[in-house]
């Protein structure tokens, strides 16, 4: 690998931040110092440090973000924030949001560079569960609570898979779906002659938003919380 695109990768800057560190002397490989940015090493075997300190090789990246209001689950938009500009490190180019928050919903948010997971996540085939805190006008009766979960709700013409409500207080429900239809929860609670005021997704799969994390705030997953992921 080049070792301007290794130290990119490692989150040390942009390709053209890094091009610089390295002509300026500040990058040794194996102790020696490196001033070519096209140097080839091997990352699993080489020592590189970035002024004096180790930088170590990672492959995949992966992030939780309480997704806030106002900022939209892509990588780049011209008109708003977008949920990589709230992420306050250099990080690889190719990170991405794995599925999509509206602009108006929060919470759980996974950002990460590993395709392989965000298609086991993502696939409809996989059913992959993903829970909601929904704020509502008014009480679900016993009948609306039935009719959302029973799959009886037709969405793009199509039945939607069977739910599951969790009442938490009058207007505050736990909805669990295994679909991702464009705008579901909204619409399933329209389909009741309901309406969302506020929504939040808790969890995704196995990944469980951490309740440290305020709106807006971010960590990267921990080693046993990507083995779940991929269980």
């Amino acid at each position: 690998m080049r070792l301007d695109k290794f130290l990119s990768h490692a989150g040390a800057g942009t390709r053209k931040e890094v091009k610089q560190m390295i002509r300026k002397g500040f990058v040794t490989i194996n102790g020696e110092v490196c001033k070519k940015d096209d140097c080839h090493i091997d990352e699993l075997q080489d020592v590189i440090c970035l002024d004096g300190e180790e930088v170590s090789y990672q492959k995949y990246y992966y992030i939780m973000l309480n997704k806030p209001q106002d900022v939209v689950s892509s990588t780049k938009d011209g008109m708003h924030e977008t949920v990589l500009d709230i992420i306050d490190i250099h990080l690889p180019k190719d990170m991405f949001p794995v599925g999509r928050l509206d602009i108006d919903t929060t919470g759980l948010l996974l950002i990460c560079n590993d395709g392989a997971l965000s298609h086991e996540l993502l696939s409809p085939k996989k059913h992959v569960e993903k829970e909601y805190e929904v704020i509502i006008d008014h009480p679900l009766s016993a009948q609306d609570i039935e009719t959302l979960e029973n799959g009886t709700i037709l969405l793009d013409d199509e039945p939607i898979k069977k739910a599951h409500v969790q009442v938490i207080e009058q207007c505050k429900i736990h909805l669990i779906i295994s679909e991702g239809k464009y705008h579901q929860v909204k619409r399933m609670l329209h389909a009741v002659n309901n309406e969302v005021l506020q929504l939040k997704r808790v969890r995704m799969g196995s990944l469980v938003l951490d309740e440290a994390l305020q709106e807006g705030e971010w960590r990267f997953l921990s080693d046993e919380e990507i083995a779940e992921l991929y269980a």
